[in-house]
């Protein structure tokens, strides 16, 4: 046999080699990260659920969930050993990242638009109503403009035709 006719078969043979020690590199690590968890770790298991680690067996791992609830689960069932900040942060939405010199914008702009200092065409102490008005409440100066938004107010009736659009 030729090398030319081997060299398929051995560029094959060490793609499968260069795939299989990295699949067995990842789960070295996976197994040395659940090896170093400790009481009080943050974790996430395979399933997404977040807990804290109450107590490490052999093989399985007691879970705190929350008040009053334990979990037993297995080593292998752990996805990930979290960092406290890492933990905090998704669990109990703490973030220690934030300047505290630093502007922070509000969740709603009431607090942008809040003034102490009463405007100047508001110095009577009275509030501006902006809602609608009957005609029959409205105070009227004069005849004229009333006559007039009297008018205006009546529907037009049309028949459809161009002059309706």
């Amino acid at each position: 046999m030729s090398l030319v006719t081997l060299l398929p078969f051995i560029v094959l043979i060490g793609a499968m080699f260069l795939m299989t020690r990295s699949a067995k590199k990842k789960q070295q690590q996976a197994a040395d990260m659940r090896n170093q968890m400790q009481p009080g770790s943050g974790v996430r298991t395979i399933g997404g659920m977040y807990a804290t680690v109450k107590e490490v067996n052999e093989d399985t791992v007691l879970l705190d969930a929350g008040p009053g609830v334990e979990l037993l689960f297995a080593k292998n069932s752990i996805g990930a050993v979290l960092t406290d900040d890492e933990y905090n942060r998704i669990v109990h939405g703490i973030e220690h990242d934030l300047k505290s010199d630093a502007d922070i914008v509000p969740d709603d702009a009431s607090s942008l638009t809040e003034t102490d200092v009463p405007a100047a065409d508001d110095s009577d102490g009275k509030s501006v109503d902006l809602g609608k008005k009957d005609a029959a409440d409205e105070p009227t100066a004069d005849a004229a403009p009333a006559e007039a938004t009297t008018a205006d107010e009546q529907p037009k009736k049309s028949d459809g035709g161009s002059e309706a659009k």
